[in-house]
């Protein structure tokens, strides 16, 4: 039997890009993606402190890297991954199925509005999953619904642009001169949750109490070397390269070799990112 994914109205441009081109584009670089994160990976996992029969829920779990290795941790528990993207949760299932892990689910859902049973999680953890919801107030108590009291989240979430060295240099050399509108505060995206003060706020009237937050910081993988980077990045932004003439497209592409070449390293193409590391409990 087929299930319709239900989608909040408000999150339906972002269930049409995670469904679509750009999930399947995740899928097919599942490991890039999960390398560029790979320095934040070990201190994320030890604030989750997952216990062997916690049931876990990963929020925008992906190709399910922190899925999986909950469910390692919670051997006598379970652990459910929830995405937007039918593509990325099918690279996830295979790569659970194929490490024995019988405890990992992994569902195609919108976080803001599925029915999750209330209380039914011990933990709630998101590595740079929850910043795409339309309504955070929205998804957050809902969120919290499905935690029991006592409960605990955890998330990964980028601090602003100034401190993200990787977004603000890969996206000017994309933009090829062109000054780029910056999305209103408090917008859907990458940086929807990197004001504490916002995001205190939120958590605190949406069901959690005691948020503290961590900043940390790790370097970003993009490539073994410029040439792998500027295909990975070409491909992720290509979208920015769209309505520009011969010209402009070759200074872009132009300008992201460059600013690639400056930051290779022994270890592969790397720059400078940001996050914080958000926990709070259950109230």
């Amino acid at each position: 039997m087929t299930r319709t994914l239900q989608v909040a109205p408000s999150n339906a441009e972002q269930a049409r890009a995670w469904d679509g081109d750009e999930g399947a584009y995740w899928a097919e670089h599942a490991d890039q993606f999960d390398l560029a994160l790979r320095g934040y990976r070990t201190r994320f996992l030890r604030a989750a402190a997952i216990g062997p029969a916690d049931h876990v829920l990963d929020i925008g779990c992906g190709t399910g890297e922190i899925t999986r290795e909950a469910a390692r941790r919670a051997a006598a528990g379970r652990v459910l991954g929830v995405d937007l993207s039918a593509a990325m949760l099918r690279v996830a299932r295979r790569r659970a199925a194929a490490e024995g892990l019988a405890n990992a689910d992994f569902e195609q859902v919108d976080a803001q509005v599925h029915p999750f049973a209330a209380g039914e999680f011990d933990l709630a953890v998101s590595r740079t999953g929850t910043m795409f919801f339309a309504d955070l107030g929205a998804a957050f108590r809902n969120i919290a619904r499905a935690v029991r009291p006592g409960g605990r989240l955890v998330q990964l979430v980028w601090q602003p642009p100034p401190r993200n060295d990787w977004f603000l240099a890969l996206t000017t050399a994309m933009a090829a001169g062109r000054d780029l509108p910056a999305p209103p505060p408090g917008a859907s995206g990458p940086f929807s949750l990197s004001d504490p003060d916002r995001v205190r706020r939120l958590l605190t009237g949406t069901g959690f109490a005691e948020p503290d937050f961590e900043p940390l910081t790790a370097p970003m993988h993009f490539g073994a070397d410029a040439d792998d980077a500027h295909r990975f990045v070409t491909g992720l932004l290509g979208w920015m390269l769209t309505g520009l003439d011969d010209s402009r497209r070759e200074q872009s592409l132009a300008d992201l070799r460059a600013t690639l070449r400056a930051h290779e390293t022994p270890d592969g193409v790397l720059y400078p990112s940001a996050t914080w590391l958000i926990t709070a409990t259950r109230a």
